[in-house]
C-alpha cells in the first residue's frame, strides 16, 4: 500500500467516524419549526375553540387564526443542528432558552400553559372592555372546600356581601373584614344576566381578620354571558391578541374580517396593549402555509418580521387593540394597513 493510499484511508475513515458521531452524540441545541395554527373562529374536534354560553354566537366570516411554534424535544444531533442553520423554515436556539435548567421538561409545560390560561382572561378581559361591559369582581375560581362550593362558580360576578355593595377588591376586602368567620351571610351575584342571592356560611380568614368565601376573584368587565376558550397542548401567552379578536367578532355589533383570512400573533393586557413574542418569522412561516392574506405583527417584533418577509403575506404592525382593529377595518374597506 502506498503512503498515499493509506493516508486517503486513514481520511475516510476518520470521516466516516465523524459522520457517525454527528449523527448521534446529542448537541445542547432545539429545532424550532412553524407550529399548528388555529382559526379563532372555528372548531377543534367538534367543539368550539371560544364557546358563548347566555347568547348565540354571531354568524361570521373569513378567518382569525393563531398562530404557534413546535420545538423538537432536547438532543438535537449535531448534523441536525447544523441542518436546521440553513433552512429558513427551522430556528435552532439553545435548549436552555426553551427548556430552563432550573425546571423539568413537564415544569416548562406546565408554566407554558398557565401562560396560556393567563392569556385567555386578559383576551377576555380587554374583549368586554372594548365592547363597553363595566369592571365588577368576577369568581375565576373556588378555594379547596370552599364554603361557597354549590353557590358561586367561576363566572359569575359578586354585587353585594351581607347587603353592602361590592362594586370592586377593596370594597369586597372591607366587608369580608368586618364579618366574623362563620357567619351566614347573603351574597347577591350575577350569573349570566340574572341577579340571584344565596347564603353562605363564611370561613375566618387565615389571619383571624374577618372572613373569607373561599373564591378566587378578579376586576374585569362583566357580561351577560360567558366566554369559554378551548385549545389544547397550547402553552405561551402570544395568542393573546388573535383570542381577543376572536371573542370580539363572536359577540360584538361587526364582522372583523369580511371574510378575509387573518392571521397574527401578539400577546394582550386587559387594557389592550400587544406584546411582543418569540417565532415571529416561523409564525408568518405558517400563516402563509394557510393562505392568509394579513399577518398582525406586534410592533416590537416588526424588525425581526422585515427581515424574512413572507411572499403574498402583508403585514400590519400593531401595538394596541385599536391598532389591529384598524388594521381589519382597511381590510375590509380595501386599503392597505399600516405595514411593519
Amino acid at each position: 500500500m502506498t503512503r498515499r493510499i493509506a493516508v486517503l484511508s486513514v481520511g475516510v475513515v476518520l470521516l466516516v467516524v465523524f459522520g457517525v458521531l454527528g449523527a448521534a452524540v446529542p448537541v445542547p441545541y432545539v429545532a424550532q419549526v412553524p407550529g399548528p395554527t388555529f382559526d379563532t373562529l372555528g372548531d377543534v374536534e367538534g367543539e368550539p375553540i371560544i364557546g358563548v354560553d347566555g347568547r348565540d354566537r354571531n354568524e361570521v366570516s373569513g378567518e382569525l387564526t393563531l398562530t404557534t411554534v413546535g420545538v423538537s424535544r432536547a438532543g438535537l444531533s449535531l448534523v441536525e443542528a447544523v441542518q436546521g442553520w440553513f433552512d429558513d423554515e427551522v430556528s435552532v436556539v439553545p435548549e436552555e432558552t426553551v427548556y430552563p435548567s432550573d425546571r423539568t421538561e413537564e415544569e416548562t409545560r406546565q408554566a407554558n400553559r398557565q401562560a396560556f390560561l393567563t392569556s385567555e382572561e386578559a383576551a377576555e378581559a380587554a374583549a368586554l372592555g372594548e365592547l363597553g361591559y363595566p369592571t365588577k369582581v368576577v369568581v375565576r375560581g373556588l378555594a379547596e372546600d370552599s364554603p361557597s362550593e354549590g353557590v358561586l362558580q367561576e363566572g359569575d360576578a359578586i354585587e353585594s356581601v351581607d347587603g353592602q355593595p361590592t362594586p370592586d377588591l377593596a370594597a369586597l376586602d372591607e366587608v369580608l373584614t368586618g364579618i366574623p368567620g362563620g357567619t351566614e351571610v347573603p351574597v347577591t351575584y350575577t350569573r349570566l344576566g340574572e341577579a340571584t342571592t344565596a347564603t353562605v356560611t363564611t370561613r375566618a380568614a387565615e389571619d383571624g381578620s374577618g372572613s373569607r368565601l373561599g373564591v378566587l376573584v378578579r376586576e374585569q368587565p362583566h357580561a351577560p354571558f360567558d366566554v369559554d376558550i378551548q385549545v389544547e397542548d397550547v402553552g405561551g401567552p402570544s395568542a393573546g391578541l388573535m383570542l381577543t379578536l376572536g371573542i370580539l367578532d363572536l359577540v360584538g355589533d361587526e364582522d372583523l374580517t369580511g371574510g378575509a383570512s387573518i392571521a397574527g400573533t401578539g400577546t394582550i393586557a386587559p387594557d389592550g396593549t400587544v406584546g411582543p413574542i418569540g417565532g415571529v418569522q416561523l409564525k408568518m412561516v405558517a400563516a402563509a402555509d394557510i393562505g392568509a392574506e394579513l399577518f398582525l405583527v406586534p410592533a416590537d417584533n416588526c424588525a425581526e418580521a422585515l427581515a424574512a418577509p413572507q411572499p403574498g403575506l402583508t403585514t400590519a404592525r400593531v401595538a394596541t387593540l385599536d391598532d389591529a382593529l384598524r388594521a381589519l377595518e382597511d381590510v375590509r374597506a380595501g386599503r392597505t394597513p399600516e405595514p411593519c
